[in-house]
């Protein structure tokens, strides 16, 4: 699988006839293996790191990965933005200009998001290349745990089509360092740090036995119902991110 993937990567930027890579790293399993995988294709690959409000073991993380990546593979280029002085200065223009009801947590928490992805797209250009993508199955088909126009906004996606324990056996296979592996899933957004358990109510386990089997399992028990009903609600509610754009339609 490792070397499919690899391959599929290399040929889609030969194919394309793109210069370069480019990975937002977060300290977590899943940019710590499409890292490695594209720096595995010999294509000149751009790892960043770049924290806002940052906690210090993640950033730690982020940092150690790309060390790594970096004396193991001569192809791949280290870059780190702290845009930590971005986004205040976002917020603070905001409540200047519209007032404290655009205080929401939610809201600063994508901002976070898509101002990475202005950064990974800035880079992407400058060197052309592509921004790939780090979502995995269940996030980017399931629940849609992603921000829209975020880490959604990606031109490719290597492991979409992974659940995340088959994401965290590829990590294993990979080398890649163990702290990264046994860290608590976040997408470091927030600054109480929760992490996607807290946030979606479930373990990945779950989500991925609702997923194979739970929604098309004729008998459930009461605990196995509240999976289902837990995963259904955040289908149903991210739903919009999943699917095309609505497009109005001329007669």
């Amino acid at each position: 699988m490792i070397q499919d993937i690899v391959k599929w990567i290399r040929d889609y930027a030969e194919d394309n006839n793109l210069k370069s890579l480019v990975v937002g790293v977060s300290g977590g399993i899943d940019s710590a293996v499409v890292s490695t995988l594209c720096a595995m294709t010999g294509i000149t690959t751009f790892v960043i790191g770049m924290p806002i409000h940052q906690k210090k073991d993640q950033e730690s993380l982020s940092d150690r990965h790309i060390i790594w990546l970096s004396e193991k593979f001569e192809n791949v280029s280290i870059l780190k933005s702290d845009l930590t002085d971005v986004f205040s200065c976002f917020m603070k223009n905001l409540r200047y200009k519209f007032g404290n009801i655009y205080e929401d947590k939610l809201a600063a928490a994508n901002t976070r998001s898509r101002l990475r992805m202005l950064t990974l797209y800035h880079v992407a250009t400058v060197n052309k290349g592509i921004v790939v993508g780090t979502g995995n199955k269940v996030e980017d088909f399931g629940v849609g745990f992603f921000t829209k126009y975020g880490d959604g906004g990606v031109d490719i996606s290597p492991i979409a089509d992974l659940y995340k324990s088959q994401v965290y056996q590829i990590g294993r296979e990979l080398g890649i360092i163990q702290e990264i592996i046994d860290a608590r899933p976040t997408d470091g957004l927030w600054d109480d740090g929760r992490t996607d358990e807290d946030q979606l109510g479930m373990r990945y386990e779950d989500l991925e036995w609702v997923m194979e089997e739970g929604l098309t399992k004729e008998s459930l028990t009461e605990e196995e119902q509240h999976k289902v009903d837990t995963y259904l609600k955040f289908h149903n509610q991210n739903k919009h991110k999943m699917v095309d754009i609505p497009i109005f339609k001329l007669a």
